[in-house]
């Protein structure tokens, strides 16, 4: 029975360094073809397919304003910081983008559906659908169409909820709402599109629903006493706890001092 021969050291230390520059050699070829492939032109990104229901923005105008401002090729470019700057854009609401090899963006947008004016008249906020806040140039919708919603930060889901149960309330009486106002206190205001402001208190939901319907359903009975319809209002304060007040165009309560004699 033959003993292995056991291998020579010198022999194990040239196997070792054959192995090492072997491995090194083939690190070196690939980091030189990856850095062919990163440094090729024909992976600089050279189309940017943009989709979506776009009415505020037009794919031409967005590869234009983008395209500079996206770094690296197409396996290098973060995709994370392209979504962003296509979200910096006016009216986009979400951005995903991936890529379509070999040298392709394939970008998805969502933009904003403005519902509402938000703030001051003097700003440029809007609402979209979902309650979010954003800013865009009013003039690009018909701002006439919207109604004006005001409120603290963090709170336009709520307004926008708010106004949604209200409307089809004033509406019963063919009075549409054209404004509506959350507080820092939680007091609700409300504007009509006749110019009447109305005070519907605080509390919740329910409670605020609650002294809207009753003045609703009461309204008209009350106008129609003084020879007057519902669009003849001028204010009310609905934070009394039996009923509410009330002031109507051409109508007054209050009779002149009569001199005494």
């Amino acid at each position: 029975m033959n003993d292995s021969l056991a291998v020579p050291l010198d022999v194990k230390l040239m196997n070792l360094t054959a192995s090492v520059l072997f491995m090194s050699l083939t690190a070196l070829v690939l980091a030189a073809g990856g850095w062919w492939v990163l440094r090729h032109p024909a992976f600089s990104i050279g189309a940017i397919s943009v989709q979506g229901e776009l009415a505020h923005n037009n794919a031409v105008t967005l590869r234009a304003n983008v395209a500079h401002k996206l770094v690296g090729n197409f396996f290098t470019v973060d995709l994370q910081q392209a979504r962003a700057v296509f979200e910096a854009v006016p009216w986009v609401r979400q951005a995903s983008v991936r890529r379509q090899f070999p040298n392709q963006l394939q970008v998805q947008l969502e933009e904003h559906v403005p519902v509402a004016l938000w703030g001051p008249e003097s700003g440029s906020g809007m609402l979209n659908s979902f309650g979010e806040v954003f800013e865009a140039n009013v003039g690009d919708v018909d701002a006439d169409d919207l109604p004006r919603l005001h409120g603290p930060d963090g709170q336009s889901v709520e307004v926008l909820d708010m106004y949604g149960r209200l409307r089809p309330l004033f509406k019963q009486l063919d009075l549409d709402l054209a404004e509506l106002e959350l507080t820092l206190r939680g007091g609700w205001r409300a504007k009509l599109e006749s110019g009447a402001e109305i005070e519907l208190g605080n509390g919740s939901i329910e409670q605020v629903m609650a002294r809207t319907r009753r003045f609703v359903a009461t309204l008209t009975q009350v106008t129609s006493r003084y020879g007057r319809r519902a669009n003849s209002l001028e204010s009310a304060d609905l934070r009394h706890t039996e009923g509410y007040a009330l002031r109507l165009r051409g109508v007054t309560t209050v009779t002149a001092d009569v001199p005494k004699k």
